[in-house]
């Protein structure tokens, strides 16, 4: 095969990596294509079995070597604490009244949560509160 289609070959394995959802499979395969098409391009391999055996070989040890590294980092779990874990301690604005023990609506961080007041009295509209902990998308609250 000539060098031009190895080229050809490890550019539309690049372009599909870029297409399919992660993996990185495909990835390796294109640098393994791209490598031998620079081999063939420069005289260094004369043959298409060496060829063939140089491509496998490139791909298969770059996946091994490479992408264990690559998918922890892009790995989206950073130690398994998200944001929203780590929202305790912080301060809720009431955006209506919510009774003792019950739900209403409050706004922390720039967004709008379901609430629900921990406290032993009336949370009134406007009411700074102190975050207790968010249990999916509800969050805990109690006056500050």
């Amino acid at each position: 095969m000539s060098w031009w289609l190895w080229a050809f070959l490890g550019i539309f394995l690049l372009g599909g990596e870029m297409v399919t959802p992660g993996g990185f499979y495909m990835l390796f395969f294109g640098i393994g294509a791209l490598l031998v098409g620079a081999l063939v391009g420069l005289d260094v391999i004369q043959s298409a079995w060496m060829s063939w055996l140089l491509f496998s070989g490139f791909s298969i040890g770059s996946l091994l070597l490479l992408r264990p590294p690559l998918r922890r980092l892009m790995a989206t779990d950073r130690g398994g604490v998200s944001p929203v874990d780590t929202m305790g301690g912080e301060t809720a604005i009431v955006l209506e009244d919510i009774p003792p023990d019950g739900r209403g609506k409050a706004e922390c961080r720039g967004s709008t949560w379901n609430a629900h007041n921990l406290g032993t009295k009336p949370l009134t509209k406007g009411q700074r509160s102190l975050v207790d902990h968010v249990d999916g998308i509800t969050l805990w609250i109690k006056p500050e």
